[in-house]
This record gives C-alpha cells, sequence and structure tokens, in this order.
C-alpha cells in the first residue's frame, strides 16, 4: 500500500520502520516543526524526522495541518492510507476522507479506556493491571473512532511509564502492519467504541510530579511509576528539590506520625509516612546531583527521624 504516515515522537518511529520493512511505500512523513533547544538554542528534529531524512522520504512539517496551504501539499503525496501515531495535531474531516482507506491511529491504551495525550502513564498511575495497543478508524473526535484492531499487554508490579512505552511501541509497530494486510484484503469488523466507559488521559505537567504524601502509600509508589521517566516524582527536603525514582510501600508505619514525616532510616533506605501506609524511598536524586541509590545517598547525607519531606 502507499501510506502517507504522520507522528512526531519516539513512539511512531518503530512503526514507521515496521511499515517500510513490510513493503510499503511512504510516499511523505508528516511530523511537527523543528524545535530550538538547550542553551545553545540548537535545532532539533523530530525522531520521525530524523528515522524519514534517513530513509530518503519526503518531509512535511505544517504549523498547522488544517490550514488550506498544508492540505493542498498534502494532497501532492499518493496515498491508500494514513497511518497515524501520536502526531500531536488533529485532522480535519477533509483530511480524514482524503485517501481510499482513511486515517488510521495507533493510541497506545486499550479504547475506550484512555482517550487523550497521555495513555500510557495514567494506566500506571492508576494500577491498570492490563493496557495494550488499538488501531482505531480516525473521526473528528478525539479518540472516538471505530476500534479496528486491539492487542493486550500484562503490567510488571514495577512497570514504569517509560518500560510500558517501550513495549507498546513495539507492540503497536507490529500490530499495524498486520492492520495494513487486513485493511487491503478487507478483512476488518469495525467495532463502535462504548462512550459510557470512556475515560481521559489528560497531557501531563511537570506539577503533576508534585509529591502528595497525603495520599495512600501504594497510590503514591504508583504514581512514582507512572511519571517515570518524566515529569518524574518530587518533593522538597531542607529547601531543595529532590526527585524520587524509586520507593517501596509498607503497611506499618508510626501510626502518630504525619505526611511526609521519616519515620525509620536504615542503611538501604528511609521510611516516610503517607495519608495510609509508607514509603520506603529506594532511589533518588539530590538537586543538581545524577540519580542513585539511596544507601548511596545516605554515605553523603545524613536523614533523620522526625524531619519532613514536603
Amino acid at each position: 500500500m502507499k501510506v502517507v504516515y504522520m507522528g512526531t515522537p519516539d513512539f511512531a518511529v518503530g512503526a514507521l520502520e515496521a511499515i517500510l520493512a513490510a513493503g510499503h511505500e511512504v510516499t511523505a512523513v508528516v511530523t511537527q516543526p523543528d524545535r530550538q533547544k538547550g542553551r545553545g538554542k540548537e535545532v532539533q528534529f523530530s525522531p520521525v524526522k530524523e528515522c524519514a531524512v534517513a530513509h530518503g522520504i519526503p518531509v512535511l512539517q505544517p504549523v498547522r495541518i488544517k490550514t488550506p496551504e498544508a492540505v493542498e501539499q498534502l494532497k501532492q503525496y499518493e496515498a491508500d492510507i494514513f497511518v497515524v501515531a501520536a502526531f500531536g495535531q488533529i485532522l480535519s474531516k477533509e483530511i480524514l476522507e482524503m485517501p481510499k482507506y482513511g486515517c488510521i491511529n495507533i493510541h497506545a491504551s486499550l479504547l475506550p479506556k484512555y482517550r487523550g495525550a497521555a495513555p500510557i502513564q495514567w494506566a500506571v498511575i492508576n494500577g491498570e493491571k492490563v493496557s495494550g495497543v488499538t488501531i482505531m478508524q480516525m473521526n473528528e473526535g478525539l479518540d472516538t473512532g471505530d476500534i479496528l484492531f486491539q492487542r493486550e499487554v500484562e503490567l510488571e508490579p514495577k512497570e514504569t511509564g517509560e518500560s510500558l512505552f517501550d513495549k507498546l511501541a513495539d507492540l503497536g509497530a507490529g500490530l499495524v502492519v498486520e492492520a495494513l494486510e487486513k485493511i487491503a484484503s478487507g478483512d476488518v469488523s469495525p467495532v463502535p467504541q462504548e462512550d459510557s466507559l470512556s475515560t481521559y488521559a489528560g497531557m501531563l505537567t511537570k506539577e503533576c510530579g508534585r509529591m502528595d504524601f497525603s495520599l495512600p502509600a501504594v497510590k503514591l509508589e504508583q504514581r512514582i511509576r507512572g511519571l517515570n521517566s518524566w515529569p518524574g516524582s518530587y518533593t522538597r527536603w531542607r529547601g531543595k528539590t529532590l526527585k524520587v525514582w524509586d520507593a517501596d510501600v509498607v503497611n506499618c508505619v508510626e501510626t502518630k506520625a504525619m505526611p511526609g514525616e521519616v519515620t525509620e532510616v536504615s542503611k538501604d533506605g528511609f521510611t516516610v509516612a503517607c495519608g495510609e501506609g509508607g514509603l520506603v524511598l529506594k532511589s533518588v536524586q539530590p538537586e543538581g546531583k545524577k540519580r542513585m541509590a539511596v544507601k548511596d545517598f545516605l554515605l553523603g547525607y545524613s536523614v533523620e527521624i522526625g524531619e519532613k519531606l514536603g
């Protein structure tokens, strides 16, 4: 099939590579405009653009894909289908209806659960046992189109947003190739989404990482894993930021301790009281330092029972 591929971040690279490896012709790649990054303000390509350039594929980077100019430019590239993966812009009805087979999306959740920008992280934050990938026929709504294909994956006990991201990127790459073959042969049975079962996975901000020790320890530990690697979980300790990368839940803590209070210190970690239970911090990152195991952190810092974080 002839494909126009739309995507931007790392998550979308594997699927583009898989489509090319399967023998499909990618006539153009559409991705977000280049960004300036770092103190030097160096221009940085999106990961998908880097992949497209390496394969010699024409790249389109409209600021707004819906403008008449962008639509006319898109029409210049022949395609049977548009494949979209974390592109970052909403497509107009005109674009959705442009190719023969319409537009399909690789979405990193089991729709209708976790529509929106951050389905991977929220699945971990909310303690889901199973996640997966949906290949969806796109419509004008936000992740509301008919389900074409789905595949599940179980979450590990210590699954993080980063590790689930990698799993679902690989899963999506394989599933979209299967989907293209079945769409071309007419072997599809679209299933409308049940809107009453939908949940929304809102965009993450740095503020999402601020730790609230009044939460139950189980919920806080899930947030630590879900927000790993970005934006990360953090608190304040002695006037400076302390990032927390790993922690274990303990049910037995000093009942009179206030949330955020250190209740126990050992050579391998220290326990912080939460709204219910406590967290044994296992991996942290002091402000201006590298990430380290708490046993190494305690060699250079003295943590006292009774002092508070947050």
